[in-house]
């Protein structure tokens, strides 16, 4: 080729070139591709715009290469750049039992309570009746627990509630029994002996399954007992 040619292209490169650069403004500005950001210079040119192809490649963690006449372009989806990203730590999980259950097993402890003192004094005193009087505290105490078995959500709370509820069949099991006695007339161990409750293995493990649970319960985190079993 004539070296004449080779000069006259470059000047007319060059003319181009200088045409272009007064044509053209240029600002950085910040692309996001696929989750991937970072700047660029843009350039406009005759109300287009223009950026760097290798820049852009870069940014967005891609490759490019020139074959012939084509330019191949490769960038990962956002899929696996998704993938590729950390996991969110995970959720804390819910330890202990939860508020709601607490007061509604604390209430179910208190009607409870109520019902055992009641018979206490009924028994101390002979007059348990027909247990006719005692309906009342039975309805209670199974409303109460059923609010608290409704409100239990955590493993905590499911296992609290299976003492609670143990302790309400203790509680009803040994008012029938003083309810069958006192038509028995066979309740003057309690009201003719004193301290005849110290004696009664059904009165002690009640109360001391009470005490257990109104420690337990309001402390939020389950525990274990015998008394309640």
């Amino acid at each position: 080729m004539p070296r004449n040619f080779k000069w006259g292209n470059s000047l007319i490169a060059s003319l181009m070139l200088a045409t272009l650069a007064a044509a053209q403004s240029q600002q950085r500005q910040t692309v996001v591709i696929n989750g991937h950001s970072g700047e660029i210079i843009v350039y406009q040119i005759s109300g287009k715009s223009f950026v760097d192809l290798e820049t852009l490649v870069r940014i967005a963690n891609g490759s490019v290469s020139f074959q012939q006449n084509q330019i191949l372009l490769t960038f990962p989806s956002a899929q696996s750049v998704n993938s590729s990203a950390p996991s969110p730590p995970p959720q804390p999980v819910a330890t202990g039992m939860t508020d709601d259950f607490m007061k509604a097993a604390l209430q179910t402890l208190s009607v409870t309570t109520d019902w055992t003192n009641t018979l206490v004094y009924a028994a101390q005193r002979g007059v348990p009746g027909d247990g006719s009087r005692l309906v009342v505290f039975h309805g209670r105490a199974s409303e109460a627990l059923r609010l608290s078995q409704v409100a239990a959500s955590s493993n905590s709370d499911q296992e609290a509630l299976q003492l609670l509820t143990n302790h309400v069949a203790a509680v009803q099991s040994w008012n029938d029994t003083l309810v069958s006695q006192r038509k028995s007339m066979d309740t003057g161990q309690y009201s003719m002996t004193p301290n005849s409750m110290q004696g009664d293995p059904t009165y002690q493990k009640i109360t001391a399954c009470s005490k257990f649970l109104s420690t337990m319960l309001p402390s939020g985190q389950f525990q274990d007992n015998g008394s309640c079993r």
